[in-house]
Parts: structure tokens; sequence; C-alpha cells
């Protein structure tokens, strides 16, 4: 096992990283503080992990929420089951509640967490690689709307992140390429040298692997602590963890939630997102041939849908949470390794973006 640290003063926590951490009660015990605990999961994990966490934690008064599967659940709608069940247990303010599952459950379970009498603990147990190495650290909570992707939420940090790669085992092909598409997007944004070891071992990774599937998660959340770390609340460089979102947020609420995985939206957003950098020329036309080639073998596309127009795409992407002042801003790259924001955008060079990218 492998632990690092998200260094947030009083509010820093661990992230666990290794095999058969499910079963380890002493990771658990130091980040619960009473004796009550809710575990939050969904239908397809039910039977096949949540079982296993409730004998671990057999020793406190274990309560369970079991949400519907998917992206097109994360709503204010199906996010009161999670208070439902807290009140009619009677959950009080030393409760713990821990997600187990992925980004859905996490942001769900976290805003809840943060709701419930105006925040109790919360320990992040992701289940799926793109939890893992993105959405279970960092604190980022919350659900849709029908309107914009995660526009209804909260800043709330987990007391711990226990990330058991063996869960990985379960995990659908479709799955573990999304959770590549955030792997790849580190070594995009901050960390050349991991991208050239993508470029080198993704065959493993996609092979689950135990140890690339270990160093993969290892290298990501370094990235990510230490860009949280310095900017909690994304008031400047945390952004940069936002590399195609933006196109690729607008992707997702286009063809509705779910149809489109996230991590699959998110590798054709920064797709376009490099395409636009190499226009403006910020970076060389390699990159984003590399990138094209390294997120093809990952099996996760590399262009828009062809339905979506100009206009649609400049609609949604108005809703972003970056827009400022009215203003559009984009995560592009200087460099491979080097991202930063900007909302000095020409428009003719977005044109041809949006034209070419579909």
């Amino acid at each position: 096992m492998e632990t690092l640290t998200v260094a947030l003063d009083e509010r820093s926590y661990p992230i666990y990283i290794g095999e058969d951490l499910l079963g380890q009660l002493s990771l658990f015990q130091p980040h619960i503080t009473g004796k009550q605990v809710c575990i939050v999961t969904n239908t397809t994990l039910e039977s096949l992990y949540l079982q296993t966490l409730q004998q671990t934690l057999s020793d406190y008064d274990v309560t369970s929420v079991v949400l519907p599967d998917g992206e097109a659940f994360k709503s204010l709608e199906v996010l009161t089951r999670i208070f439902d069940e807290l009140l009619e247990a009677r959950h009080n303010r030393n409760t713990t509640v821990i997600a187990l599952g992925g980004g859905v459950v996490g942001d769900m379970a976290g805003f809840a967490a943060a709701c419930y009498q105006r925040g109790v603990n919360f320990i992040q147990v992701p289940t799926t690689l793109l939890s893992m190495v993105d959405s279970s650290v960092g604190g980022k909570t919350g659900v849709n709307h029908p309107l914009g992707k995660n526009m209804i939420g909260a800043f709330y940090q987990p007391q711990a992140v226990i990330a058991d790669v063996s869960v990985l085992r379960t995990l659908p092909a479709r799955e573990l390429s999304a959770g590549v598409a955030e792997v790849i997007k580190y070594g995009l944004i901050s960390d050349a040298d991991f991208f050239s070891w993508l470029e080198s071992h993704l065959s493993e990774l996609l092979a689950m692997d135990t140890d690339a599937l270990i160093c993969a998660v290892r290298r990501s959340c370094e990235n990510k602590a230490r860009v949280v770390a310095a900017d909690e609340r994304e008031g400047g460089i945390r952004a940069i963890l936002n590399l195609g979102h933006t196109f690729g947020h607008a992707i997702e609420t286009a063809q509705g939630y779910g149809n489109w995985l996230h991590g699959e939206a998110v590798a054709a957003g920064m797709m376009m997102a490099l395409d636009l950098s190499a226009r403006m020329q910020l970076i060389d036309q390699s990159v984003v041939e590399r990138t094209a080639v390294l997120l093809a073998q990952a099996r996760l596309p590399i262009q828009a849908p062809a339905d979506m127009t100009e206009e649609t795409f400049m609609h949604l992407m108005g809703v972003d949470k970056k827009v400022l002042d009215g203003k559009l801003r984009l995560v592009l790259l200087r460099s491979l390794g080097e991202a930063f924001v900007t909302s000095d955008l020409a428009p003719p060079l977005l044109q041809e973006t949006l034209q070419h990218c579909r």
C-alpha cells in the first residue's frame, strides 16, 4: 500500500492506494468519529462490495443507501434518498458517510455529507479508475441540472480516500477506458514524463496489471493533490484540472447524461482543447497527434458527436462554471505538461476547432 497526503492544513487527509483495502478496518477507524456509519452505493456495487464493507465495519451501527446506477440519476431528486435514510435512522452529527462507488456516488454522498446537519464526516471509497484519480480527490461534490453538469454542489473535503485497485477487476472495459482519459489528462497538464510513461505502459494499464494500476493512480493523485493544495476552491491554478471539460460537459449535456461517459466526453474535449492550442500556435501539432494516438489506443473517442452544432456547443459552454462576467474561459496548453486558463480566445480559431473536431 502507498499513502499520499492532500496538504490542506487542518483539513489535510490521506489517500491510501493498494490491493484488498476494503477489508482493512485499520484504514477506516481513524476517520470515523462516532458509532454511526451510512454507506452510500449503487445497485451495481451492492452485490459486489457492499457486504464486504459492511462486514469490515461490523463494530459500527451501519445503515446503507443504494442508489440507481448511472449519471442520469445524479440529481437533487435522487439525492433526497440519502437524506431520507440519514433522518429515518436518526444519524447524528458524529455520523460518517462513506461513498462506495464511482464519481456519481462520490459526488452525491459528498454533497449529502456537506449538507446534513451542516456537515458530517465523509470518506471516499472509489470503485472506478476515473473516481480514484479524479473525483474522489479534491472535495468537489454535487449534482447535475438539466441545463448544466455539476452546477449545484459544494467544496467539501473527505477525511480519507481509500483506493482499493482490486475492485477494478470487475470494472467494464468501457469504464476503465473512461478513467484512462483522466489519467492521460494529468500527463498533458502537468507531467510530461508521466505522459511518456503512459505511451510505454498503456497496454499494461488496460490489461489491469496491478503495478501499472497502482503507479497510474499514484502519479495521477500526486499531480491532483499538488494542484488542490495550491488552490483548494478553484480560484486560480486548480482550473487546469478541467482540461477538455468545458467541451466535454457540453457533449454530456447535449447527448443526455450517461449516453457518453464522462471520460469519453473529456477525451473528445481534450482533443478540441489541443486542436485550439495548436491553432493558436501555442503547441506543436505533434502534441495533438501523440495525444490522439494515445486516446485511440485507450479505446476513447477523439472527435465530438457529429450531430452537435457550433451553436449548441457555444450555448452549452456558456453555462460552464468557468465562465466569468460573460467571458468563456478555456484550459489550453502552452506545451506538453504545461496548462493554463485563458479567456483570450480568438473567435475564428475557436469556430475552426468546433468545425474540425466533429
